[in-house]
């Protein structure tokens, strides 16, 4: 993928995705509102989630070797993965010990992370997604550009024409006279589906929360497809990012209560499963829990962007975001899109690695939108400013870039007196000469530059340049004779 720069111009030019995106996106914004406001110690909710999370961080290997030793007590098998390759390698094992070539799943992010479809396809197994947005996603050989919604860029026309050219050739075909109303779309979603429940004898998942007292994983979903995913199979494996443990029932409740609102618009999801290892006759009879790290113990390193760990992955983040509203998924190059996904990356992966992670924590205004809607109270603005922080003592050394001259120029003047003296009489008439490039005037009356001859008009054609004052303050000063 292209730097976030690159990718967004794309993006932006795309009317069809835009009008997809603000439609989707505005939708969700007002349930969620509406569901929220029903909720008088919804702050307080907020405030317990942030507070659970961060103490469980905090003794994170503690609870993890809880969580190991309940799920062994129950007859769980639990792998220890260190990153994205071992993981993937430990659940193509286990499919090749039983003789598997095709695996359904329920939606997961972790999975999504670290590329176990493909990694799959290279062993030979197929990975069926069984949500209806990943099934689209797979179905039409694209890329998921929402946490919540990954087809939240198709609509219902392009989601037609994805189920009739491609279902075929990945197993039953869609009706012939198939139309876009969304109840004809599920039930020719379900029809396909059916059968690759009813056959397959292995199945992979992810977790939201994996509480460590008792070895439960839950799953809460909204469709049906992850309940046969983890009931019908003979083998079960799931993969769980380290930071998904809480530490008992009573701390899982108040996400039940914070995750639904923020995510859907709903008072609960329709579908929350829970499993806690093995029941002789009931269910998989064999049951893999992969523990993931790849990098979040970096993150957890980093005193300021822990906090992204608190992440409950229910995208209200992004459905507040102007900046994704209008690029949409895609163009953050990530399975994590979005104001999580532009700090999430770069604490994953660290910074100074490749141009297209050190370009995420640029995609923001900084409104703070983001922080106000997320249910556990990650300051993504100032992650976001740290990581910045971050990115440019990762590129220091050699050729200085423009900035950094512009940086350097300006603290030279601005340390010395003498020189800002003579620097704010040639601002002085540099302002004179700014006029002839015309002015606007702006809300509340300030006026403003409109327009500077190239270089300057990359910054004046996507900014307002407030426009330099007709004297200086020492000037005024010595005008008015204040002593």
């Amino acid at each position: 993928m292209p730097a976030f720069p690159a990718a967004a111009r794309a993006a932006l030019a795309d009317s069809q995705l835009r009008r997809n995106l603000a439609h989707a996106t505005g939708t969700i914004r007002a349930k969620r509102a509406a569901v929220v406001a029903e909720v008088d110690e919804w702050e307080e909710l907020r405030l317990a989630g942030a507070a659970i999370k961060d103490n469980t961080l905090r003794h994170l290997d503690e609870h993890l070797l809880t969580l190991e030793a309940a799920l062994q007590e129950r007859g769980a098998t639990v792998h220890w993965a260190r990153d994205a390759a071992q993981a993937c390698e430990i659940v193509a094992g286990i499919a090749k010990n039983h003789h598997v070539d095709e695996v359904v799943k329920v939606k997961s992010m972790a999975t999504q992370e670290i590329g176990l479809n493909e990694a799959l396809a290279e062993q030979g197994i197929t990975a069926w997604e069984t949500d209806l947005a990943e099934l689209i996603v797979q179905l039409g050989d694209d890329l998921p550009s929402h946490i919540l919604v990954p087809a939240i860029h198709r609509n219902r026309a392009e989601i037609r024409e994805v189920f009739r050219r491609r279902m075929a050739a990945a197993g039953r075909p869609a009706p012939d006279d198939l139309t876009d109303e969304p109840a004809e779309l599920a039930g020719a979603a379900r029809l396909h589906l059916r059968e690759k429940f009813l056959r397959a004898k292995m199945a992979v998942s992810g977790a939201n929360f994996a509480v460590a007292d008792t070895g439960t994983l839950v799953v809460v979903e909204s469709e049906g497809n992850g309940r046969m995913c983890l009931t019908l199979p003979e083998v079960l494996v799931s993969v769980v990012g380290i930071e998904k443990v809480v530490p008992t029932w009573f701390d899982l409740d108040v996400f039940l209560q914070l995750l639904p609102r923020s995510s859907t618009g709903e008072r609960m999801n329709p579908y929350t499963s829970t499993w806690s290892g093995i029941t002789p006759g009931d269910g998989p009879q064999e049951m893999h829990v992969v523990l993931l790290d790849n990098g979040r113990t970096r993150a957890l390193a980093d005193s300021v962007g822990r906090q992204a760990l608190r992440c409950i992955r229910c995208s209200a983040c992004l459905n507040v975001c102007p900046v994704y509203e209008r690029t949409g998924g895609h163009a953050y190059g990530s399975v994590y899109p979005g104001p999580i996904g532009a700090i999430l990356n770069p604490l994953l992966k660290g910074v100074g690695v490749d141009e297209q992670t050190d370009s995420l924590p640029y995609a923001s205004s900084l409104c703070g939108a983001c922080f106000e809607a997320c249910p556990v109270r990650i300051d993504i603005p100032e992650v976001l400013v740290h990581l910045r922080s971050q990115v440019v003592d990762a590129h220091r050394g050699g050729a200085p870039k423009p900035e950094a001259v512009a940086m350097k120029s300006a603290a030279w003047v601005l340390s010395d007196a003498r020189r800002l003296t003579f620097a704010e009489r040639g601002m002085g008439a540099a302002g004179k000469a700014l006029n002839r490039f015309g002015r606007a005037v702006l809300p509340g009356g300030r006026r403003a530059v409109r327009r500077l001859p190239w270089p300057a008009s990359l910054w004046t054609g996507a900014r307002d340049l407030p426009a330099p004052p007709a004297e200086s303050f020492r000037a005024w000063w010595r005008r008015t004779g204040r002593r």
